[in-house]
């Protein structure tokens, strides 16, 4: 299992979600507000103020072999082709454990 993190400006939220839903057998996502800088994002390097900006994190856990559909599909509905796009993260996953029936591992996702 993966777990894909992906940092998105806000008003692509609809097109990301659109994309996501065409790759069979997703199972779900988190999204969450988020606030941070970037190389890019600061007005001025030599001060100490630093320009945070917002946007959205989304957090999806899936089998392995989905990953790169949903990481692709992230990518191409995030795109505008401006700095501050945002990034996309994946790392692998032990685990997962369906609180409410004790399911462990792929099926629990």
């Amino acid at each position: 299992m993966k777990e894909i993190k992906a940092y998105i400006n806000r008003h692509k939220l609809d097109e990301v979600i659109r994309a996501l839903r065409k790759v069979e057998g997703l199972t779900g996502m988190s999204v969450s507000e988020r606030y941070g800088y970037g190389i890019g994002w600061a007005r001025d390097r030599t001060s100490e103020q630093i320009d945070f900006r917002d946007g959205l994190k989304l957090e999806i856990i899936c089998r392995d072999e989905l990953v790169d559909q949903a990481v692709d599909a992230i990518a191409r509905a995030a795109h505008t082709g401006l700095t501050g796009d945002g990034k996309i993260y994946v790392a692998n996953i032990e685990q997962a454990v369906r609180i409410s029936t004790g399911e462990r591992g792929e099926g629990a996702v």
